[in-house]
C-alpha cells in the first residue's frame, strides 16, 4: 500500500477490532530496517511500523533532515526540512489509522537519535495523535515544534526518555534537559541513563518494553 513514507510493517499476531500502533522512527543515516529488528521482541498485539526518512543521503541511508557543518565544524540542523518531516510523520500516522485497523487512541512513537528529535516534535505538536513516546538518545529542538504548541493539552501523553552517559554523538547534557522541559508542561515522564555510548543497550530495551506494558 502506497503511503506518504516508505515503511516496513509487522501486523499483530492477535487481531482485535482495533490494535495499538508502535511507529519506529530511525536515526540519521540509517533506514527503516534498523529499528525493525526490534519487532520480534515487541508485544504481539501491536501493529509495528518502521518508517523510512524522506531525505536520501546515499545508498541505503536516509535522514529526517540534513545536518550541516560550517567552517568552524559547528553542526547545525536544517530546521525547515525537520518541520517538513514532522508534518510528514503526523500525516503518515493518519494514513496508517485510515488503512489499517489501528486504535487511534493508542499510538506510540519509538525514536532513536534524530528519530527521537522528530518524535518529540510530532508528539508535542500533535498530542491528539500520539499517546506515548519512547525517546532514546535524542533531545528536544524547540525550533521545530508547532508555533502554538503550548496551547495543546498534554494530559494523555506519557514519555520514556533515555540516554547513554558516554554518548559521543548527542551529549547526555542535551538529553537531561528534556526532563525539566517536559515536567514543566505537566507531561508524565520517566528518564533513565545507561553507561553506554550512542546506542540502545539490552537493559534500555528491557526497561522501555516494561514501561510500554
Amino acid at each position: 500500500m502506497k503511503l506518504s513514507l516508505e515503511y516496513l510493517i509487522r501486523e499483530p499476531k492477535i487481531k482485535l477490532e482495533k490494535n495499538p500502533l508502535l511507529l519506529l522512527i530511525h536515526g540519521y543515516g540509517s533506514n527503516e530496517a534498523d529499528l525493525f529488528s526490534f519487532a520480534t521482541e515487541l508485544p504481539e498485539d501491536y501493529y509495528i511500523v518502521s518508517a523510512r526518512a524522506p531525505y536520501d543521503i546515499q545508498y541505503g541511508s536516509y535522514a529526517w533532515y540534513a545536518i550541516n557543518f560550517d567552517a568552524d565544524q559547528n553542526k547545525f540542523s536544517d530546521n525547515d526540512q525537520a518541520r517538513t518531516s514532522r508534518d510528514l510523520i503526523a500525516c503518515f500516522i493518519d494514513e496508517l489509522v485510515e488503512n489499517f485497523s489501528i486504535d487511534a487512541s493508542n499510538v506510540t512513537l519509538i525514536g532513536f537519535s534524530q528519530g527521537t528529535i522528530l518524535s518529540y516534535a510530532v508528539a508535542l505538536s500533535h498530542p491528539e495523535k500520539v499517546q506515548k513516546v519512547v525517546a532514546m538518545s535524542g533531545y528536544i529542538n524547540e525550533e521545530i515544534l508547532e508555533k502554538n504548541y503550548l496551547r495543546n493539552s498534554f494530559s494523555n501523553l506519557k514519555i520514556f526518555a533515555s540516554h547513554g552517559t558516554v554518548d559521543q554523538v548527542i551529549p547526555v547534557e542535551w538529553g537531561r534537559k528534556s526532563l525539566p522541559f517536559l515536567e514543566k508542561l505537566g507531561i508524565n515522564t520517566t528518564y533513565k541513563e545507561y553507561p553506554i555510548g550512542h546506542g540502545v543497550s539490552p537493559q534500555n530495551f528491557h526497561d522501555f518494553k516494561a514501561w510500554l506494558l
